[in-house]
């Protein structure tokens, strides 16, 4: 596989009005092969959404860059203020494009659709004529079988549904190599969200995209469209593998958590009952040491209220982060071989 998106921990704080700073992306790894949905997922507050801000190169005070290096397509992308150029405008929906969260929010209301579209395409190309922008969006229109006449629309006049699958059009109208799509599917009935998912899809099969990095809290909305699953805890990096290990057999105990307070629409739920999911995601302005979960984790141990969890892999190219997982492989691993090798794993945490 071709890698189109490598991040090495990345670290990005807000800077607070009254002085201090938020931590809100701490030391996070991941990589995009070309063709690949990955999926990142977690609770309001994880750091999933500055994470995409990060990745789309959409980083606006004061949301500061301050450490981590970020290459797409094999370019080297300036993000950290030590890198003393800002990211330029141009690599901005041809290289990676943003899908937003609010489609109403992200079209002018007071425009028509064709407008909107000819301002993003020539802010982009200046050398395009307003007709060829117009022709340009009348054609991916009909590429992806979606009508001609919203181009002549107010964004009042479509529905959420429609208006969302227009902005996911618009913003890769530039063949982005790669789309980063935040909460896309937040605000949407399940039939809206279905018909977004099939676009998406649709323009990845088409070449029309080359990669999707899809940024939502709903976990069982990534098992239609993801190829991996990132879980976000209170901005670090609890567990990564292939969608079906994730969700069939998660091994960080928030994933788990996560997974048991969804309810599954595709059995009977009226008698269901959603386990208890206590506490809250911490106050990431003082962090808690250790593992930022041990708070709320059943199975919280000495070490993880002390050191940061060490990524181990639990099975092929599936990796967590938890002490709790880190000792029952391990014990398992001595039971099977009656030997205390080293297990897979990152670097030895430092204490906190």
């Amino acid at each position: 596989m071709t890698e189109v998106l490598a991040a090495r921990n990345l670290v990005a704080y807000y800077q607070r009005p009254g002085g201090g700073w938020t931590h809100a992306v701490d030391d996070v790894t991941l990589f995009l092969n070309q063709g690949e949905v990955l999926g990142i997922a977690g609770e309001s507050g994880c750091g999933k959404s500055t994470l995409a801000s990060l990745l789309s190169l959409t980083i606006r005070p004061p949301l500061s860059v301050r450490g981590g290096s970020l290459a797409i397509d094999g370019r080297q992308i300036p993000i950290t203020e030590d890198d003393g150029q800002a990211v330029t405008a141009d690599l901005r929906g041809t290289l990676v494009s943003l899908l937003p969260q609010y489609a109403m929010n992200s079209l002018n209301p007071t425009q028509r659709v064709r407008s909107f579209v000819v301002d993003v395409l020539r802010s982009h190309i200046p050398e395009m004529t307003r007709e060829e922008a117009t022709e340009r969006a009348r054609h991916r229109l009909e590429q992806l079988s979606l009508p001609e006449r919203v181009l002549d629309a107010y964004p009042h006049q479509l529905s959420g549904g429609m208006r969302q699958r227009v902005v996911a059009v618009i913003s890769t109208l530039l063949n982005p190599k790669i789309l980063v799509a935040d909460e896309p599917t937040s605000a949407l009935d399940v039939s809206s969200q279905r018909a977004l998912l099939a676009l998406l899809r649709r323009l990845l099969g088409d070449g029309i995209i080359g990669s999707i990095i899809f940024v939502t809290h709903e976990l069982p909305v990534l098992r239609h469209i993801s190829d991996r699953i990132m879980v976000m805890y209170a901005g670090q990096l609890a567990e990564i593998g292939p969608t079906e290990s994730v969700i069939s057999a998660p091994a960080h105990p928030y994933t788990t958590a996560l997974l048991n307070a969804t309810l599954d629409l595709e059995t009977a739920t009226r008698s269901q009952r959603i386990p208890d999911f206590a506490g809250a995601p911490p106050d990431l302005t003082d962090p808690p040491a250790g593992c930022r979960f041990s708070p709320r984790c059943p199975h919280a141990m000495d070490e993880c209220r002390r050191l940061a969890p060490r990524v181990i892999e639990v099975r092929a190219r599936h990796e967590v982060a938890c002490w709790w997982v880190s000792k029952n492989l391990a014990t398992r691993h001595y039971e099977e071989t009656g030997s205390t090798g080293a297990l897979s794993q990152g670097p030895r945490p430092q204490e906190t």
